[in-house]
């Protein structure tokens, strides 16, 4: 999970991409960059941590031009806190690229046998949004004539992009001396959306992650876009747009309604917001039907995403809603920090209780989901602390079983707490006196009902189903070998961030 953005602007853009990046931080906390472009030259600085501290007055005056794309980092393929796989990724052949990706190559290392033994292409890192850099860098050196670039060009190479590559990806990529570049993949696995702001000096484009970044920087909603198409703006403001996949299925991550968005974001013509509340209704009927006879002096939610499930849930049992936790918003989230011990020390910096909601009641806990189990059993037990008599714990989604190879941080099945328990031994291993779950055909119905169009979802962290078809047993124990191989822990050490001017051929 990441944030990208891009924008072709009739201003300069770095406070704009600047800006879009403070929205989309949720997305990536490990790394942030930003590129633009001037006449013949990229200018870039990327560096590891936060938007507000990878970027100082100096990097973004150095960050000029109308143009650009800007990228917030979370490792999920590659080695954490590295500076070399910060985005955007440069290459110069053969038109002078930057690319920002979010998801995760299923084949990439097939791809890097391929650059190296077919299209004489070198990779520097093992991040697989540098080898989906260089596929597309091969592709459009591939369709183009005589070096020389048009519309129909690019879409060719990124049809060239969809045949080749294998997973989840939404991309923004600057073409040097052309314009801004997006495209997603054909399952449509993860979020884009483009917007509009209409100026009198002409239209400029933005395209984003999330809607949120489009509503908070003053462009209209356009649409989404669609599964395995291309956008193309050119520096002039000029937008075409074309399907360049041969088969495609809009297959949106039920995790990104679940926990990973905004709630105030739209995502494939749904609210993030309405699909949570839908996920409390569904919740509270099954707790209605299965659990009649348990009593719950009051329901509180596990901040934040999972408040709009745990307010409907309230209001639908006629039960007392109430804020039990007060969250400390300068700590990491613990779902993204390296090594369990981090996650279990990091809990209760980060959430305290108020100790009357709990003194001498029973409550019941609700949370967007349970993938470790760590904070889930931290939490309980602060409740028992603060006075609770009985703990109960509700999940808005089902549990989850499987690894997740699509650009979310699950890729070993051992850390996740429901792989091979059932729900009374995780009960009991979180120390919840009950545990309820969301079932998932509810969870899926939940998110349709807001938009009927869709029909399936990439569900395959509970359910296993890997929607691209192309998940073998294989590759998901050299996943897990990776990570146990400490490629995702975060040993690489003190990193330094990276300012670069490139110039580049028009």
């Amino acid at each position: 999970m990441c944030g990208i953005l891009g924008v072709v602007a009739t201003t300069p853009v770095n406070q704009l991409l600047y800006d879009g990046l403070q929205v989309l931080q949720h997305r990536g906390q490990d790394a942030a960059g930003i590129a633009t472009a001037e006449t013949g030259v990229f200018h870039m600085h990327k560096g590891p941590g936060l938007v507000r501290d990878v970027f100082r007055t100096r990097n973004m005056r150095s960050l000029e031009g109308n143009w650009g794309i800007a990228h917030c980092r979370y490792p999920t393929a590659g080695s954490a806190h590295n500076s070399a796989e910060s985005q955007p990724f440069y290459v110069n052949s053969p038109f002078g690229l930057m690319l920002a990706h979010n998801g995760n190559l299923t084949n990439a290392e097939e791809l890097k046998r391929e650059m190296f033994l077919q299209d004489l292409r070198h990779i520097n890192t093992n991040s697989d949004s540098e080898v989906l850099l260089n596929v597309l860098a091969h592709e459009l050196q591939a369709a183009a004539t005589k070096y020389q670039l048009d519309a129909e060009t690019i879409f060719k190479a990124v049809a060239g992009v969809h045949r080749r590559v294998r997973g989840a990806y939404a991309v923004v990529a600057m073409i040097a001396g052309y314009g801004l570049l997006a495209f997603r993949d054909p399952y449509g696995i993860r979020p884009l959306i483009v917007g509009r702001n209409v100026t009198p000096a002409g239209n400029e484009y933005l395209v984003a992650s999330e809607s949120v970044a489009l509503d908070t920087l003053g462009f209209q909603i356009m649409r989404d876009v669609a599964p395995g198409e291309a956008v193309l703006i050119d520096i002039q403001g000029n937008f075409h747009s074309k399907q360049c996949a041969e088969h495609t299925l809009r297959a949106p991550c039920i995790f990104e309604f679940v926990y990973l968005a905004r709630p105030d974001s739209l995502i494939d013509g749904i609210s993030v917001y309405e699909s949570r509340v839908k996920m409390g209704e569904h919740l509270a009927d099954k707790i209605r039907h299965t659990l009649p006879h348990i009593e719950i002096d009051s329901v509180i939610p596990i901040p934040d995403s999972s408040r709009p499930s745990a307010m409907e849930l309230a209001t639908r049992l006629n039960l007392p809603y109430r804020e039990g936790f007060v969250k400390n918003r300068y700590i990491g989230r613990t779902f993204i920090m390296p090594g369990q011990a981090q996650r279990r020390k990091s809990v209760r910096q980060k959430l305290n209780t108020i100790a009357q909601e709990f003194r001498g009641k029973n409550v019941l806990l609700v949370d967007d989901s349970i993938v470790r189990g760590t904070t889930s059993k931290e939490i309980v037990q602060m409740a028992r602390d603060a006075g609770a008599r009985k703990v109960y714990f509700a999940s808005a989604a089902p549990p989850v079983r499987f690894a997740n190879v699509y650009g979310i941080d699950m890729p070993s099945r051992h850390e996740l707490i429901a792989s091979d328990r059932n729900d009374e031994e995780i009960c009991r291993e979180i120390g919840a006196d009950g545990l309820i779950y969301q079932d998932l055909e509810s969870l899926k119905a939940a998110v349709h009902s807001l938009n009927p169009s869709i029909t399936v979802f990439e569900t395959s962290c509970f359910d296993g189903c890997y929607v691209t078809g192309d998940v073998s047993a294989e590759y998901l124990t050299s996943v897990e070998n990776q990570r146990s191989d400490g490629k995702l822990s975060g040993e690489d050490g003190e990193v330094a961030q990276l300012d670069l001017n490139l110039v580049v051929a028009d």
